[in-house]
């Protein structure tokens, strides 16, 4: 079961094309982390994000209250993917 929400998946592809950047050249890998607290099933993970051409990555907090994808979209503004 995935993580990231199919909503979250979008973005992060329209983040990608407003910027024409191949979405082929960033690597998307999530760990779920998620635990079960008093029968409450909260879905919380990592992803990482690596953009192959410049080897560049870097780790988001996902899951229930998490706003990743801005995050990720500010970072390629700051030039942290190259």
């Amino acid at each position: 079961m995935s993580v990231i929400a199919p909503d979250e998946k979008a973005d992060l592809l329209a983040i990608l094309a407003r910027r024409r950047l191949d979405t082929s050249d960033f690597l998307v890998r999530e760990w779920d982390t998620s635990d079960i607290v008093d029968n409450v099933y909260p879905l919380q993970g990592v992803v990482t994000i690596v953009r192959q051409s410049t080897a560049k990555e870097r780790e988001y907090r996902i899951g229930h209250g998490t706003h990743w994808t801005t995050i990720f979209e500010q970072d390629l503004n700051k030039g942290v993917f190259g």
